[in-house]
């Protein structure tokens, strides 16, 4: 898998047992602390791994810092990553780094999964229900941080939300066996749903009541806090969503707004959904069916 499929990751088959998967990402800043800045990259890069149904291997820092950077400063973000990946149960075996102008930071993950469980975007089929494993609305919170406008505690759980690894959902989901599977990243909730239904061949159905937001999404979003790649990912897909009449202009702006280290979006069958929701909340991973996949195509907003 790789080019011709658009999923979350590359999978390459070295026997009947045993695959590889290898992704990419790093980003600019989204919060201020150094430490919980490199945490979070790590944990989103990581997440296209469990999007496939796998576990982490290893990883490589890649790393693009001011040259007058403080090492202190630097030394905290390779901190927050290497953290992480040990959380995930992976090594930190390297990596590279550049001098630029402003600081980026992630990894490029390899880890593994066997062939035949292979997790994909293009796998849900009518009649399974959607589920979903994070709330919505970092990326408002963020750019109301870099505005001055957020509150310190709606931050607080922004960065808890991202720097939590799908590590745990991705195992229940295999425990369970699901249809599809992708992570909800840069281009936004409305947008890795609607490549779930292209690829899948079908469309689904979302419940606005039953989506879930972190504490003051909807606040910034009534200020208006988007940031730029909110206003691109309706340009691009909302040719394939239907809203309600009742939905206001921010909140279907918010569902396209791009999300850090976003959760699962899970198309699971009806019939395995009850078990899904059980593992989940003995786990301790949280989850919210939000919805349903059905015959057709696009996105309907309810």
């Amino acid at each position: 898998m790789g080019l011709t499929t658009a999923d979350d990751a590359a999978v390459y088959r070295l026997n009947n047992e045993l695959a590889i998967i290898h992704t990419v990402d790093f980003f600019t800043p989204v919060v201020d602390d150094p430490y919980w800045y490199g945490a979070i990259a790590a944990a989103n890069a990581m997440s296209d791994v469990y999007a496939m149904g796998g576990e982490v291997l290893l990883a490589l820092n890649i790393c693009a810092f001011p040259a007058d950077m403080a090492p202190a400063i630097i030394s905290e973000i390779l901190r927050g990553g290497a953290e992480k990946v040990a959380e995930a149960g992976g090594v930190v075996a390297g990596g590279h780094t550049i001098d630029d102008k402003e600081p980026k930071y992630g990894l490029a993950v390899l880890g593994t999964v066997h062939p035949d469980r292979v997790l994909t975007k293009a796998g849900a089929r009518p009649g399974d229900a959607l589920v979903l494993t994070k709330p919505l609305g970092v990326g408002v919170i963020t750019t109301a941080l870099k505005r001055g406008l957020a509150e310190a505690a709606h931050v607080q759980g922004a960065v808890a939300s991202m720097a939590t690894l799908n590590r745990r959902a991705a195992r229940l989901l295999q425990q369970v066996g699901v249809h599809a599977a992708t992570d909800i990243t840069g281009f936004g909730f409305l947008g890795h749903a609607s490549e779930m239904a292209s690829l899948s061949g079908v469309g689904l159905r979302f419940r606005l009541e039953q989506l879930p937001f972190l504490e003051g999404a909807h606040r910034y979003a009534g200020e208006q806090c988007f940031p730029g790649g909110a206003g691109r990912n309706r340009d691009y897909y909302a040719c394939g969503v239907t809203f309600a009449s009742a939905i206001s202009e921010e909140t279907q702006m918010l569902l396209f707004t791009p999300e850090t280290s976003g959760g699962l979006l899970i198309a699971v069958p009806l019939e395995r959904l009850a078990t899904l929701l059980g593992l989940c909340a003995a786990e301790g991973q949280p989850a919210w069916r939000i919805g349903e996949v059905v015959a057709g195509k696009g996105i309907e907003v309810m």
